[in-house]
């Protein structure tokens, strides 16, 4: 159920505010170029900075906006168990099919505590769960040990992993039978090579039907044709990670499609003035921009 392209959609903002109507204008353009799944509220849906009203208020619009054409992965993680488990049944009374659970950032817990903290939110509320593995955002992350033992557990369905670790999804895949998904646009090819299913993407919010195009050789074992996409959106990809903090680069490019505003929420920025040039001449050679 959780395998292809998924893309970590972005949350709009106007004058400071959640902007609904484009909201769902994104969610109908992924619908519409056949995306597998929509994961809101992630990192790239600014869920740091959004309050907890705004939080379930976007996943339930994005629930409604879909209504059960393919999977929602609500971002439900934090770094209290308690809010992460009142976030998971919020996100389970609205009809999400599941949520996205990122390690506890800032605190810093044990590879004991990711286990309780991870176990505690499985045990309370009956929804599958996609783990999320980052520990350049949260200053720690996930061993492979630690993924299987999770694995064990009857919600834990995947993880998103986005260590930029190759050996990380090697010794998962070798550890345990837990769906793989790349965190990483850059490396979901590679990811796949040693059995990743797919990608929880952030360029998919631009270019979704490329990248399912890509997920699609992946699961058929196509990998020749496959490669010819994965050369095609490396560049366009790098740039949505590198040029600045995800996700300014990917609004900036949304902003010049006319798609959304480049508007993002302190402390983060748009994107200056030099780095904007740069995204403009990656996108007109993908063929996004005139």
């Amino acid at each position: 159920m959780f395998v292809g392209a998924m893309v970590a959609l972005i949350t709009p903002f106007h004058d400071g505010e959640v902007d609904f109507e484009t909201l769902d204008e994104l969610v109908e353009f992924q619908l519409e170029h056949g995306i597998d799944a929509i994961v809101p509220v992630g990192t790239t849906g600014e869920s740091p900075t959004l309050s907890h009203e705004e939080h379930k208020k976007v996943i339930e619009r994005v629930v409604k906006t879909v209504a059960h054409k393919v999977p929602v992965i609500a971002g439900a993680g934090s770094n209290s168990t308690a809010e992460a488990i009142e976030l998971t049944a919020f996100a389970k009374k609205v009809g999400a099919d599941a949520t996205l659970q990122v390690c506890p950032y800032y605190n810093k817990p044990t590879q004991e505590g990711f286990y309780q903290h991870f176990k505690a939110i499985a045990e309370e509320v009956d929804l599958p769960m996609v783990l999320y593995n980052i520990p350049g955002r949260c200053g720690a992350g996930l061993t492979s040990q630690t993924v299987a033992r999770l694995a064990q557990l009857d919600n834990v369905v995947a993880i998103k992993e986005a260590s930029g670790n190759l050996d990380m999804a090697s010794e998962i895949a070798c550890a345990c039978d837990l769906t793989i998904l790349s965190g990483d646009d850059s490396l979901t090819l590679p990811i796949a090579s040693v059995g990743g299913k797919g990608v929880i993407s952030v360029v998919a919010n631009i270019v979704p039907a490329d990248v399912k195009a890509m997920t699609d050789l992946i699961l058929q074992g196509d990998f020749v044709q496959a490669r010819r996409w994965h050369k095609k959106l490396f560049p366009l990809a790098k740039a949505m990670l590198s040029l600045a903090s995800n996700p300014i680069p990917i609004k900036a490019a949304l902003a010049m499609l006319e798609m959304a505003s480049d508007e993002v929420r302190l402390p983060l920025t748009i994107l200056d003035e030099a780095k904007k040039g740069e995204l403009v001449r990656v996108m007109k050679e993908y063929g996004l921009l005139a």
